[in-house]
This record gives C-alpha cells, sequence and structure tokens, in this order.
C-alpha cells in the first residue's frame, strides 16, 4: 500500500462521513420540508444539471440531423414550466424527501443509458415525475398513490401508471442505489453550482402564464393538499 495512504480504514471511514455529511447539508439532504419551508439547493443543481443535458442532447441531435426516436415519455411539445418550476411544484406539493431527487437523477441515468429515450425537452418532464414517483416509494416512509402525483405531474392517472411500467421494465427493476452511488451522484451536483452560476436564468413567468388553475384541490385521493392544476401534452 501506498505510504501515503497508510492511514487506519477507521479513520478514512470517518473522515468520508465527515465529508459526505457536509456534502448532504449543502445540498440540503438533511433537512426536511418542515424543518426548513426553503427549497433544498439540490433542487436548484438538479434543474441545471438537466437543463444543460437536454441542451447538449439536442444540440448533437440536431448537428447530426438525427431524427429522435419517440417514445411513450415524449410530449407533443416542450411544456412551458421550465425544468427548475417543474422541479420545484413537485417539491412542493408531493412533500417527498430531498434525497428522492437524488435518487430520481440515478434512475433516469440508468433508464436513459440502457437505450431507452434520449433526454430532451420533450421527455424530461414525464421522466422526471416517473422517476421521483418511484424514488418517494421505494426510500420514503410515506408516499402518495399515483392518481396524486399524476395530478401533480400534470398528466392523467392511466398515463403514469404506463409510464411507471415502461420505467421500471427499461430499469429491470433496479431500483437499489448503493450509498457510494447517491455519494458520488451527490458530488457531482455539488459540483454543478459552478455551472449554476454561469447561468443567466430568464425572469419567472407568472403561473397565469402557464395555465395554471390555483381552485384545484384533491378530493379523491389521500392528500388533503391544494394544489395547481397543469397539464403537459
Amino acid at each position: 500500500m501506498d505510504a501515503s495512504l497508510c492511514f487506519s480504514m477507521e479513520s478514512a471511514g470517518l473522515e468520508n462521513d465527515i465529508t459526505g455529511s457536509k456534502m448532504y447539508h449543502k445540498l440540503g439532504l438533511k433537512e426536511t420540508f418542515k424543518q426548513n419551508s426553503l427549497n433544498p439547493k439540490v433542487l436548484s443543481l438538479l434543474s441545471s444539471l438537466l437543463e444543460r443535458s437536454v441542451h447538449m442532447n439536442e444540440t448533437l441531435l440536431e448537428t447530426t440531423q438525427t431524427k429522435d426516436v419517440l417514445t411513450v415519455f415524449h410530449g407533443s411539445r416542450a411544456p412551458e414550466l421550465t425544468i427548475k418550476e417543474y422541479i420545484d411544484r413537485i417539491f412542493k406539493y408531493a412533500r417527498c424527501s430531498p434525497s428522492c431527487f437524488v435518487v430520481a437523477q440515478v434512475y433516469m441515468d440508468r433508464f436513459v443509458q440502457c437505450g431507452n429515450v434520449n433526454l430532451t425537452s420533450l421527455s424530461v418532464h414525464r421522466l422526471l415525475i416517473t422517476s421521483i414517483m418511484l424514488a418517494a416509494k421505494f426510500i420514503d416512509d410515506a408516499f402518495y398513490n399515483n392518481a396524486y402525483y399524476a395530478k401533480v405531474g400534470g398528466v392523467t392517472t392511466a398515463e403514469l401508471n404506463r409510464l411507471e411500467m415502461k420505467f421500471l421494465f427499461g430499469l429491470d427493476f433496479r431500483l437499489h442505489v448503493s450509498l457510494r452511488t447517491f455519494g458520488r451522484y451527490c458530488s457531482e451536483l455539488e459540483k454543478e453550482v459552478s455551472y449554476e452560476l454561469q447561468i443567466e436564468r430568464p425572469p419567472r413567468v407568472a403561473h397565469a402564464a402557464c395555465g395554471l388553475k390555483d381552485t384545484w384541490s384533491s378530493s379523491d385521493d389521500s392528500s388533503s393538499y391544494a394544489t395547481a392544476e397543469i397539464q403537459i401534452v
């Protein structure tokens, strides 16, 4: 073993735990919705990363004159809600733990890498609601039914059911995420801070311009939270 690495495994583990704990706090993964009404940092970092990925993928498709293969995750047009607005909406109404968004990113990467879909502005929203819902079901102690997640995500319950099954089979039902993998994805998101600072974001669009209705409330499922209705097509 290299002399520079001659320290006990116990001290190495302690150092990793301390480093990981600091990183998790920085991403907002240690706080619950009730502890902090502000959105955890992980949401904006994931949004930034996905926005860059979508831009790169669409640029590649355009420059190579490659036609994107349409899937059940593709909409007929890009939703007016930005990726950031959509992620913030899901966090606000789904009340899932911040860690779900890291796990959802792992799921999305696995799904895309298996060649199931290209990550573009037409597919990213449906991939997000599906992967976040599955992450909540897998790691959170409490979660909602598909009908509620469908209304949060702006799709029908029947469509979300289809997306869920397609996603699960595409992953071969591999939903487990190791601590090492989780930590690696957290590290990548932490690096996204430098990219996020370079992005000049447009002014936030008023919800009225997105066709949102503030009068909708969930009456046929387990939640009493009022939300705003959207639809992605």
